[in-house]
């Protein structure tokens, strides 16, 4: 189990990382390509993954010439983290851990607020000290703004945080702001580095305070 140091603050990512909601997102999406004949292969799936609403129906319209998905997608979507969703194995012990700690933590997010929102409700606004959704910085991820947005929000050197994430696209962005990044991978595409420490599971992590 790698035991590390705690951060000057912990960025979450949401979907996927702390709840099971990518999976619900790429159903969604596999749902949309299978019915315009496009099978939702991995391959086909991969690049949606991480992806802001926006993101997608432009891909969508970009890669499989299917037009006016945004709408459908946001509304799909969200009817499905309405329902409930799944906390990730080891996700409220790390954010409980962070707390004891006195570790602030921020929830950065490629959903749109009222999606944020409702897993917010969901895990305990109480456990975060800020969250940052799609549309609240100019550029959503894979640009760093997200997490720039988030540290500076908490009052904190982005590279003294440590990001938490799933997708490359979510890496990418974490990488890009000077984060460490704890890496728990829901597809392919995340490579270990300097930077970089993948797990399988959050349950496969300590934050240790001595």
């Amino acid at each position: 189990m790698p035991v590390i140091a705690p951060p000057a603050a912990l960025l979450c990512d949401m979907d996927g990382t702390l709840v099971d909601t990518e999976h619900q997102w790429l159903e969604v999406v596999a749902a949309l390509l299978a019915e315009h004949g496009v099978a939702p292969t991995p391959e086909h799936l991969a690049p949606f993954a991480g992806a802001a609403i926006a993101t997608a129906a432009a891909l969508f319209a970009d890669t499989h010439a299917i037009t006016g998905t945004a709408d459908r997608l946001d509304r799909e979507f969200t009817a499905l983290v309405a329902a409930g969703v799944t906390v990730q194995p080891g996700a409220l012990r790390l954010l409980d851990r962070a707390r004891e700690l006195g570790v602030p933590v921020a929830l950065v997010t490629a959903s749109e607020r009222k999606v944020a929102d409702l897993v917010l409700k969901g895990l305990g606004v109480d456990r975060f000290a800020t969250s940052v959704a799609q549309g609240d910085t100019e550029r959503g991820k894979p640009h760093p703004d997200p997490y720039l947005a988030a540290a500076r929000a908490i009052g904190v050197d982005p590279a003294d945080c440590l990001a938490v994430e799933d997708t490359p696209t979510g890496a990418a962005a974490a990488l890009a702001a000077g984060c460490r990044l704890l890496a728990v991978p829901s597809v392919p595409g995340i490579d270990a580095g300097p930077r970089t420490v993948l797990v399988a599971s959050l349950e496969d992590v300590e934050l240790d305070g001595h």
